[in-house]
């Protein structure tokens, strides 16, 4: 079986020893070798520059220049280095992705986690690219999918299986298919800036749900209106939204 082929990476945080951390499990994986370490995004873009890494491992919370910053500047680098981040913050998700990172890792990094992650950057130099670096990211208008916290990783939660979300304080729930649910750490004005509006409505300033799972539209006894959904849960319809609630059950 032939070998993988290298991944020169380069290790970017500015706490030493979660440098160092990333430096011994770097160690541990087959076929990434060590370039570089900085720490700081500024000295991350002049090594880049001047090492040509494969890998970027890169922490998003530093003084000066964040990782989410250095990883805008390489977008349109041609080679552009992967991008995977290990950051102890969960909250900068979408704005990592929104970047093309390859994955995002939860600090402290276990070996398996930052492996998978390897991976995935392997995975994705092989596959033909979906544009060139350079072109216009056409259709990528609406939000195709949320990486969100659980537990020790990311887990990615397509908007295809989303049937409602709620706001909870400074989180929105995000509930699926079959009940389960996720916590992503956006307002719902963002949300309902990102998702497709053919496809999701408002109906209460804390409250969207799918078009596609509204049964019907009906006073509750207290003079309110709610709709039901298709797995028999009702929301309540805020005033503002009424007439939009009205027109998609075609009253």
């Amino acid at each position: 079986m032939a070998a993988e082929p290298v991944l020169r990476t380069l290790v970017v945080d500015d706490e030493p020893l979660a440098v160092e951390r990333m430096q011994v499990l770097c160690t541990q994986i087959d076929g990434v070798h060590l370039v570089g370490t900085a720490h700081d995004g500024d000295a991350a873009l002049r090594m880049i520059e001047a090492l040509v890494p494969d890998l970027l491992l890169l922490d998003i919370a530093m003084p000066g220049l964040d990782g989410i910053a250095v990883a805008r500047r390489l977008q349109e680098r041609v080679p552009r280095p992967a991008v995977v981040f290990c950051t102890a913050y969960g909250q900068h998700a979408l704005a990592a992705f929104d970047v093309a990172a390859v994955d995002y890792v939860l600090k402290p990094v276990c070996p398996e986690r930052l492996a998978v992650a390897v991976k995935r950057v392997r995975e994705a130099r092989v596959a033909p690219p979906a544009v060139s670096p350079t072109a216009e990211r056409p259709a990528a208008r609406w939000t195709e999918e949320f990486w969100v916290p659980h537990r020790s990783e990311m887990v990615r939660v397509p908007v295809a299986d989303i049937d409602r979300i709620d706001a909870e304080r400074d989180y929105m729930r995000l509930t699926v298919a079959g009940g389960r649910s996720f916590l992503v750490h956006q307002t719902i004005t963002e949300l309902e800036r990102r998702l497709d509006p053919a496809i999701f409505v408002r109906l209460h300033r804390s409250t969207m749900v799918r078009r596609d799972r509204i049964r019907s539209l009906h006073h509750d006894e207290l003079g309110s209106w709610r709709v039901e959904l298709a797995d028999g849960s009702s929301v309540r319809v805020g005033r503002t939204y009424q007439a939009v609630a009205r027109a998609i059950v075609g009253r």
